[in-house]
């Protein structure tokens, strides 16, 4: 604005600097401050509210001093506000044509406000500077600019206008292009008279609250009357210690009395002392007569305009004594303003300052709090990180050593499954003729009815098997399983997430592991073919069998069939000598047959040899000495106890014996088949316990690779957390240096504006 900016005004009398300057320096000074105070403290709040609102790193600053902060910025806002319509204020009061608004003019050096003859001011004048080059008016409760040129323009608006009393404020705004005074943030403001009113306390209330100087226009023809005196009793009621000075206005009609001047000097003098000193006690004695002047403000306007007119000041009719009367007026001026300046910036500018400090204060104590939190917050979350870390690479490390240790486990307690399977199942085999005694079922030999005792008899034995294996095994296996199980969920309990510890048991249910040893009779023994024809014991078949063995018995066999079809067709050719043909393969088939007998003899010679012993070729001697003692009878008798045999074999041979057979024949045929399968069998029930070992163990590897990734994610939000609290505490720091800052500026300004200077 126009009025912050440093003008460089002369009074043209004295040819100094205008004290006036120093409020407007000031101004403009803790106007800028009061920019940078509230800049940093919306920086304050946003950094505040940013904080508040970062959830990750927790609660560093409350909503509290969020709070705080922005009605202080808000604050601040407001003094910005005030400081920018901040202006020194002076009101001159005294009763009715004591000269007011001369004086008015001739320190604005110009006819702003109507005066003289006929004029008399009826309500509150404020006069104040705009950039505008025309001069206008506002009455009160109106925006309205009323424009005006001249004084008679604006004694006749302020007539007209019926609305306006004597509690109603005019401001009149004169460009400070025509008034050098005005530039400086001063507003001058004229009252009516003292003694035109009853309502001095609402005058004092709306008018006088926020002046800096108070001039009391007297009348120096006559005393102080009660009526001025009674409202500055009001004035120093409400404000403490205000600053008063008297003009004894009119001082030029001494002149007229030389001899009397010295005595009527130092009478109104007494009494305007005794008046600020006894009275109002707002000055000591001896500064009281420096507040106190002797001064004719129409000579002074008068000489002033002529002077501005390019005339001499002295020019016209002016009574003897101007100069003194002048210099008198002049040093009232220098005083004033003096006083005005200095009060004003401490009256305008002390509060505000002393606000702005405590608002700095508070603010650099609410960063501090936020560095102090925030350092302890990455203090915490660095242990917090470092515990993770080790954590981690424990979790790791012992992975990888239970890796080791329960494969190794799983492996041995595989491998004796296997070899618990494997016996148990040899010893069932071995007696294997047990279940299949216990099988009971309807026999008979029919083809079809074979068949489905056949199918019943397999189902039986493989039921009967598992029963008896799973009754040998699956006891010790689940023993076992759940002491490795048990050993496995030890070793990784610690490992595991907390959430995971608590649902262990669903990871590793306590169930029997019912082991599938799967025989699969039916298709091993689907080519098992009976045979239940009836067999002598002692028949030629039987008997050859026992001597030569299985293999030497079926070649005896065949080569006796042989030998009889090749006897049979060859006794015709005998009976035909001329038929040559037949006589030529004969000769052949006989050498054949030669060559088998020989072999023949000399197996039967060595199956004997083997089968008999030295008591046996006894018997053959015994036996021949009988022979030769019984004869025939005894050969009657055999023959007769043989056919008894064969008769008692033949009748016996009954359905039951044929079942009787059909399970011998079946149990050595199964028990060769299931030998093979032994080693199938105890590896597939050693695979399905290694499978749901393994199982488990990847269960419980899978939630502790869920562990090792919370613990990553749990690192890298912790590195996060640290790096957004390091970035707080380095904002939390240069802020509060900032504010620092201010303070040191605060003070200069203090010390330079607002501390009595040496």
């Amino acid at each position: 604005m126009a009025a912050a900016v440093p003008l460089r005004r002369t009074d043209s009398a004295r040819g100094e600097f205008s004290p006036l300057k120093h409020f407007v320096v000031a101004k403009k000074t803790i106007s800028v401050l009061f920019e940078q105070l509230l800049n940093y403290v919306t920086e304050t709040s946003e950094f505040v509210e940013d904080t508040c609102g970062n959830k990750a790193i927790g609660k560093i600053a409350s909503l509290d001093q969020k709070l705080e902060i922005q009605a202080y910025a808000d604050k601040l806002a407001v003094i910005k506000e005030v400081l920018a319509r901040r202006h020194m204020k002076v009101a001159f009061f005294g009763r009715t044509s004591n000269g007011k608004s001369t004086v008015v003019n001739a320190m604005l050096r110009d006819r702003v406000l109507p005066s003289g003859i006929g004029h008399t001011t009826n309500c509150f004048l404020s006069v104040e500077g705009t950039d505008e080059d025309k001069a206008y008016l506002k009455t009160e409760g109106s925006e309205e600019e009323k424009s005006i040129k001249t004084v008679n323009q604006l004694a006749h608006a302020l007539h007209m206008d019926e609305s306006l009393d004597a509690g109603c404020l005019v401001r009149v705004f004169w460009p400070k292009t025509k008034c050098a005074l005005l530039r400086d943030d001063l507003v001058l403001v004229d009252s009516p008279g003292t003694d035109v009113t009853s309502e001095l306390d609402s005058w004092i209330d709306k008018f006088c609250l926020d002046a800096d100087v108070f001039v009391l226009v007297a009348n120096s023809e006559s005393t102080l009357m009660n009526t001025e005196k009674h409202f500055f009793h009001k004035v120093n009621e409400r404000l403490s210690k205000p600053n008063i000075f008297i003009l004894n206005n009119r001082w030029d009609a001494s002149a007229n009395e030389p001899e009397y001047m010295e005595d009527v000097r130092k009478q109104h003098t007494d009494r305007c002392v005794n008046f600020l000193v006894e009275e109002l006690k707002v000055v000591d004695r001896d500064q009281a007569p420096n507040r106190i002047f002797f001064v004719s403000a129409k000579e002074v306007l008068n000489s002033r305009m002529q002077r501005a007119q390019g005339m001499p000041e002295t020019g016209g009719a002016l009574a003897e004594g101007f100069q003194e009367r002048l210099k008198e007026f002049q040093s009232f001026e220098r005083r004033f303003e003096e006083c005005i300046s200095q009060s004003a910036v401490k009256t305008k500018f002390e509060q505000h300052t002393i606000r702005a400090t405590q608002i700095t204060e508070k603010v650099q104590c609410i960063m501090d709090a936020i560095n102090i939190e925030a350092a302890e917050k990455r203090v915490a979350a660095l242990e917090d990180r470092e515990y993770q870390i080790d954590r981690l690479d424990f979790v790791r490390n012992q992975l990888r050593l239970l890796v080791d240790d329960i494969s190794q486990k799983i492996k041995a307690i595989s491998e004796d499954v296997e070899s618990k399977v494997s016996n148990a199942m040899s010893e069932e085999i071995c007696r294997l003729h047990v279940i299949v005694d216990e099988f009971h079922a309807d026999f008979h030999p029919s083809p079809h009815v074979l068949k489905l005792y056949k199918s019943e008899l397999l189902s039986h034995v493989e039921e009967g098997m598992g029963k008896n294996l799973a009754f040998r095994c699956s006891d010790a296996v689940n023993a076992s399983i759940q002491s490795t199980q048990r050993f496995m969920t030890e070793s990784m309990l610690p490992l595991l997430p907390s959430a995971s510890q608590s649902q262990i048991h669903r990871l590793v249910p306590n169930r029997k592991l019912d082991l599938s040893y799967d025989l699969n009779c039916a298709s091993l023994c689907n080519d098992f073919q009976e045979d239940i024809e009836f067999r002598f014991s002692f028949g030629w078949t039987a008997l050859v069998h026992r001597f030569l063995g299985s293999v030497n018995a079926e070649r005896a066999l065949k080569l006796v069939d042989q030998k009889l079809q090749a006897t049979l067709p060859a006794l015709p050719p005998a009976a035909t000598p001329s038929s040559g043909p037949p006589s030529t393969v004969a000769p052949s088939n006989h050498e054949t047959a030669v060559m088998r007998q020989e072999d023949l003899m000399v197996a039967m010679a060595t199956n004997a040899a083997s089968l008999t012993s030295r008591t046996s070729m006894s018997a053959i001697v015994v036996g021949g000495v009988v022979w030769r003692t019984l004869g025939w009878r005894l050969i009657g008798m055999m023959a007769s106890l043989y056919g008894l045999l064969y008769l008692y074999e033949r009748l016996t041979w009954t359905t039951k014996a044929k079942e009787r057979s059909l399970k011998r024949q079946f149990v050595d045929y199964a028990t060769d088949k299931l030998q093979l399968i032994v080693s199938f069998t105890s590896a597939n029930c050693s695979h399905q316990v290694q499978q749901e070992m393994a199982t488990t163990f990847a269960r419980l590897c899978h939630e502790v690779e869920q562990t090792q990734e919370e613990l990553e994610a749990e690192i890298r939000r912790l590195s996060a957390n640290i790096d957004e609290l390091e970035s707080v505490q380095r904002r939390s720091k240069s802020l509060r240096h900032k504010a620092s800052e201010l303070e040191k500026q605060l003070e200069s300004f203090t010390k330079q504006y607002l501390q009595p200077q040496q």
